[in-house]
């Protein structure tokens, strides 16, 4: 007899090849079985709703309470999130007091990256920007090694930001000093990128095969399309090198013309995430499943878009046990559903698209123990 049986619900996990109607069963926190007829302690009837692995979220911002452009997990968890990447909100000067506060009694599962900065993102609001990156007396990679050694368990990469808001006149420092550091402790970096300088081709040299580059389908300057249509050379030649490619979408870093060029091409991203924080929750990012509704009205098949959501992310966090339905892996799912009527969606640069489809939570499952919205 199994803990909880999820009945009737149709299963879809890329990962597996697996789109089917049937019943996932779960015990001890963890996935059990897949099949028709199973039992369990307790059951609940999920027909009609879309069983996903366990969202991952890939961009967040959730030192809730720490930083100021932080916002409250349990939002992103009631809309259908089971985990949540934290991308370098703290840095070594901060992070104590998210793992602490935050990450340790959050009832789901937040894996952060580390800022390369002492302070992590300390100043961010709609009447305060200063770019963390821009300040080098900041840069600590010594502090920033030891937070990582410290707590390489639960701290999946180091985050830097750079671009003229996020790093003013510093240009390339902060993306060479992380380099150095993510080279002598053998992890991964993600780099945040926007307005010039530096330039794209410049941050895109620079990374290596698993790190990843955020604000992938941003607008000009720093987009990734050539006035022409096609894709920069520099794009095609990283993602060969195993770079790893990452909406983050944002306030400022999604633009839907971007979008339709880069799948046009054949390039779509290799994870779709939300860049969710204080001043985008309310728009024009507001959520994942927000903006993964925004790829299925560009045309994008449902399976790949949860791909781009589980599976996907769980390779670049390194973390083979999330992303899947696979018995034995986490006891994580996603209920959704998709609502039809017409809906306008908004891109960073105020773009409108105008879609037939809404991808809805319905509730999650979090380490086998269910949660309805």
């Amino acid at each position: 007899m199994f803990d909880l049986v999820l009945k009737g619900g149709r299963l879809l996990d890329p990962a597996q090849g697996l789109d089917r109607v049937t019943d996932i069963a779960f015990s001890e926190g963890r996935i059990a079985a897949i099949g028709d007829g199973l039992q369990g302690r307790a059951t609940e009837n999920v027909a009609g709703l879309i069983v996903t692995p366990g969202l991952i979220d890939l961009h967040t911002h959730v030192y809730w309470g720490g930083t100021s452009l932080s916002v409250d997990p349990m939002i992103l968890a009631r809309r259908g999130c089971t985990t949540l990447v934290d991308t370098g909100s703290a840095g070594p000067g901060n992070f104590a007091g998210f793992l602490e506060h935050v990450i340790k009694p959050c009832p789901i599962r937040i894996v952060p990256y580390l800022n390369l900065s002492f302070a992590g993102i300390y100043a961010f609001s709609k009447h305060v920007m200063v770019g963390e990156s821009g300040d080098q007396r900041l840069l600590s990679p010594a502090d920033a090694a030891l937070t990582i050694e410290q707590h390489r368990d639960v701290i999946a990469g180091l985050k830097v930001r750079v671009g003229r808001h996020a790093s003013g006149e510093a240009g390339l420092v902060p993306l060479d000093i992380a380099r150095q550091l993510a080279d002598h402790l053998g992890i991964q970096m993600m780099v945040h990128i926007d307005h010039p300088p530096p330039t794209l081709d410049q941050v895109l040299a620079r990374l290596r095969s698993g790190d990843i580059l955020t604000h992938c389908f941003r607008p000009f300057p720093n987009t990734p399309v050539t006035g022409d249509g096609k894709v920069q050379p520099c794009v095609l030649d990283a993602r060969k090198r195993g770079v790893f490619f990452d909406i983050g979408h944002g306030m400022g870093s999604f633009s839907f013309e971007v979008a339709r060029i880069m799948l046009a091409n054949g390039f779509p991203p290799d994870a779709i995430s939300s860049d969710v924080h204080a001043l985008c929750i309310e728009g024009p990012a507001f959520d994942l499943l927000t903006t993964m509704s925004k790829f299925l009205c560009l045309g994008m098949k449902l399976e790949d878009i949860i791909l781009r959501t589980t599976a996907m992310p769980a390779v670049a966090l390194r973390r083979p046990d999330l992303g899947t339905l696979a018995p034995g892996a986490a006891g994580d799912v996603s209920l959704v559903d998709i609502e039809h009527g017409a809906f306008d969606y908004e891109d960073s640069t105020g773009a409108i698209l105008k879609g037939t489809e809404r991808l809805r939570p319905r509730g999650i499952v979090f380490a086998g123990h269910l949660h309805l919205t």
